[in-house]
């Protein structure tokens, strides 16, 4: 088991990173306002591609939503779905393209549920990827709000929380 394995099944411990890193980056907001987001996105994006990488077997997508899916990067699906598994997820959790790989979607379920503050948000529908900002930071995208240009047909994304919230 690697340290990538290691983390993803402390899902608490990578929410307080998660939430710590928001904090950073948003109070760094006006720094890199005046600097240029593009010029802090050429220092951001090689350690963040290796950290993720290293801990996520991130797919650099450019609209991180790990917090929304138990730490668990949808990305790494064989399929990459973001909104649940396929009708192919067997009744062991394994998945259907790659038998010898659990579902990532069963892994992303069970580590949301031990989740306090993001957990719920495993329920909440995702925008299709917008392959634009692949190979860009999650964090620049985040800051920049381009992670929420939603295609034309998709809800904002306060909607679509409300949608979810409703179902419960």
């Amino acid at each position: 088991m690697g340290v990538g394995n290691w983390l993803r099944d402390r899902p608490r411990l990578l929410e307080a990173a998660y939430r710590a890193t928001h904090v950073v980056f948003q109070g760094m907001q006006p720094l890199m306002d005046g600097l240029g987001y593009q010029r802090m996105e050429r220092v951001i994006l090689g350690p963040e591609e290796w950290l993720k990488g290293l801990v996520f077997d991130c797919r650099m997508c450019g609209q991180c939503i790990l917090h929304s899916t138990g730490m668990t990067c949808p990305m790494t699906c064989p399929k990459t779905l973001r909104n649940g598994p396929c009708g192919g997820v067997r009744q062991d959790g394994y998945c259907e393209v790659k038998p010898e790989m659990r579902c990532i979607w069963v892994e992303a379920f069970e580590r949301s549920e031990r989740m306090e503050v993001y957990g719920q948000e495993i329920r909440w529908l995702q925008p299709p990827v917008n392959r634009q900002l692949e190979g860009r930071s999650a964090w620049i995208t985040m800051l920049t709000e381009e992670d929420v240009e939603f295609p034309v047909g998709w809800k904002d994304r306060k909607t679509l929380q409300e949608l979810a919230a409703a179902d419960d």
